[in-house]
């Protein structure tokens, strides 16, 4: 690698005083965008670091070509039934976005899809993302709703990556995009039973959705009613229609804290009726059944419990599913004949029918470790539950479960090209033993016949009670077929183990997460799988690749953080950011409490870099990222240059694209062969495929 000299950020001293605690921070003047010597400070991070990979140009483009290769480029989705159609998406070998298209139906039985990919007879186009995006260096789609009638298309686009979004609609019996236009929405929104009215969000300066605003289709958008306004800054606003279409469920919701009103749809100008008012700490969610309504809720449930509600008392729950500790309730979804519950248990998850006439049972899955969840299901009067299943040998697979046979038929399996062959792989399920002594589950996969120890990289969330589940990546087999071992640490903070698992690293014992990790880590090496680690994590998870790295800091063979939140503190200090105020239920307020701002001092990366030796670190941002903000490992890079060794310290920053990076599936394949080939050089490992791969001394 060239020792190319790196960008040296300027110092400019700003003081933060909170709770008698004086901090000086010489680089909070990156988060000014419009500081021309910003913009001018990450242009010479993204040259400096193009020019230490250099190297990498070849096997970047070889794990480019790999992915590509590996993927099935026209293809389209397994379509799914509503009312009268068939509505499914495609992609073409050529094209960065997909196609959102509809078939005429006729019964139950999803139309023949043929095995190039093609468009299926009697197509009819709703949205073509690529005629859309143009010549854009971005694009995305906020929300794509048809009306319940079939006959409008709701849709909204973003060309910059910040998530705000402009709502338009399409006439699809004309195909005539209509004249109403609405910028600045936020994501979803949802029609009435009539087709006549559109309900939709937006955002405040802190990307809240607090509005609720009711549009009528081909008038004017000043006209616009606002139909609901959250005041509390914790808060945020979402509109859905029950599968049943029969209500409207304005939903408010905090990080702890839920609130659902409904209004009959066929109404859309009424007034939404509150069900329960909201209580400190207590969540709560309904589906419209037959003759009532479905509850979930965790009042005096830790892990929720299911309850049937009367229509004309919604807020009147009787209990139909009791609280287990062994197992978290995660949806419920209601159907004219029966009720499906998604739930999770022994870090997996799982599927149970509650048919209207029979006993309850839960669907059973042939391998040690998946991810099985309920997939588009429109139709409320069905004989049939489109499921989605995965593992992390598995490709993603679309079943239909037939309710009356008990059967699971298998619709369509991702191709993944190049003689792939799942019995190549294998998967397995370890435990790491916490440094309080918890047991913490490790998902792991490895191509057959790899000798141990291997290289290895190991990947972390850990916040949100957001699980990672195994998963199929058609990216992660150029690691595998080079003889490195991918690894997943379901560490406290996740969701993997119920909503204790969830509450054990979060807010003052968010340290859990870190220390977990971390053990993680020293297991996988002494029980033999692992040589040499590399970590992996992203936004929280990029929090947590920070803080592992000051933790243990000689444990790792790299390190890479995707839009890492690393600034967490100075963060959560200022309520003007956006989602601040939002995020003191995940993380403490640190403004109005001491005890909490110490504790996140004690801990957030950017503020405990120390002058040790620290591995190399790949930090990839966005510049019009909403969500964490590019600063943040801007500052993080440039501290760990001004103070530690080690390294190198590589910042990445996508200038025009947002949190989730770049939009184009070619551009995301290309950013992902830059990570990979990065990763595979800091293990030294070389361009052989197989699990004799060699592995070179990193150096």
């Amino acid at each position: 690698m060239t020792t190319d000299t790196p960008p040296v950020a300027k110092r400019v001293a700003s003081e933060r005083v909170h709770h008698g605690d004086v901090v000086v921070d010489e680089y909070a003047w990156l988060i000014n965008k419009d500081d021309p010597d910003t913009v001018a400070y990450l242009e010479a991070e993204n040259s400096y670091t193009e020019r230490v990979t250099a190297h990498l140009d070849q096997p970047r483009d070889t794990i480019f070509q790999e992915i590509k290769n590996r993927t099935q480029e026209t293809d389209l989705s397994v379509p799914t039934r509503k009312r009268n159609w068939w509505y499914y998406s495609r992609t073409v070998e050529g094209k960065q976005y997909g196609i959102q298209c509809r078939v005429a139906a006729d019964g139950e039985t999803p139309p023949v899809m043929g095995e190039d990919g093609g468009p299926l007879p009697g197509e009819q186009v709703l949205l073509d993302g690529n005629e859309l995006a143009g010549e854009a260096d971005f694009f995305a789609v906020g929300t794509s709703v048809v009306s319940p009638d079939g006959t409008k298309l709701a849709f909204s686009t973003d060309f910059k990556g910040d998530e705000r979004f402009t709502l338009r609609f399409k006439d699809l019996v004309t195909g005539e995009t209509l004249p109403d236009a609405i910028p600045g929405i936020s994501y979803g929104g949802t029609w009435s039973a009539d087709g006549t009215t559109f309900f939709y969000t937006v955002v405040d300066d802190a990307w809240r959705p607090y509005r609720l605003y009711r549009h009528t289709v081909g008038g004017p958008a000043d006209s616009d009613v606002l139909v609901y306004e959250e005041n509390d800054e914790r808060f945020w606003v979402g509109i859905g229609l029950t599968r049943s279409e029969r209500y409207l469920m304005l939903n408010v919701g905090s990080k702890i804290t839920s609130e659902v009103r409904i209004l009959d749809a066929a109404d859309p100008a009424g007034e939404f009726e509150l069900v329960r008012p909201r209580k400190t700490g207590v969540e709560y969610g309904l589906d419209h059944a037959e003759d009532g309504f479905l509850v979930l809720h965790n009042d005096g449930a830790e892990n929720f419990e299911l309850a049937t509600a009367p229509v004309d008392d919604p807020g009147v729950w009787t209990p139909l599913i009791a609280h287990r500790e062994d197992t978290r309730l995660l949806d419920v979804d209601a159907f004219a004949t029966h009720t499906v519950v998604h739930f999770r248990r022994d870090g997996l998850t799982g599927i149970r029918i509650m048919p209207r006439d029979g006993e309850p049972y839960e669907i059973e899955f042939p391998e040690p470790l998946y991810t099985a969840e309920p997939g588009g299901n429109p139709e409320f009067h069905t004989a049939r539950l489109r499921l989605g299943y995965t593992s992390m040998v598995t490709p993603p697979s679309v079943y239909d479960y037939d309710l009356a046979a008990r059967e699971l038929i298998l619709l369509k399996q991702r191709p993944v090209l190049g003689g792939f062959d799942p019995a190549d792989y294998e998967q397995h399920r370890e435990w790491a033993t916490a440094e309080d002594g918890t047991r913490v589950p490790i998902s792991i996969v490895t191509r057959r016949g790899t000798p141990r120890p291997a290289p290895m990289v190991l990947y972390g969330y850990g916040s949100y009670e957001m699980s990672v589940d195994p998963a199929f990546s058609v990216a992660r087999l150029s690691l595998l077929d080079r003889g490195v071992i991918f690894a997943v640490a379901h560490i406290r903070g996740g969701g993997e183990m119920g909503r204790r698992w969830y509450e054990e690293g979060k807010l003052t014992r968010k340290k859990n997460t870190f220390s977990d990790f971390v053990a993680c880590a020293r297991h996988l090496k002494a029980s033999g799988w692992a040589g040499d680690v590399i970590v992996r994590g992203g936004s929280a998870g990029g929090l947590l690749m920070g803080a592992a790295a000051n933790l243990a800091p000689g444990e790792f063979a790299g390190v890479v953080a995707e839009v890492p939140f690393v600034d967490a503190l100075n963060t959560i200090l200022d309520p003007s950011l956006p989602l601040t105020v939002i995020e003191w239920d995940e993380w403490g307020d640190p403004l109005h409490n001491a005890d909490v701002y110490a504790y996140m001092k004690s801990y957030s990366p950017y503020e405990n870099v120390e002058p040790a030796t620290y591995p190399p670190i790949l930090a990839i941002t966005s510049l019009n990222d909403t969500r964490v903000f590019y600063h943040e490992p801007a500052k993080w890079i440039a501290r760990l240059r001004a103070t530690a060794s080690g390294g190198p310290f590589l910042l990445k920053t996508q200038m025009g694209a947002g949190h989730g990076g770049r939009s184009g599936r070619y551009d995301s394949w290309r950013e992902e062969a830059f990570t990979l080939s990065w990763i595979l050089d800091r293990l030294g490992v070389r361009e052989v495929t197989g699990p004799e791969a060699t592995v070179e001394p990193v150096g």
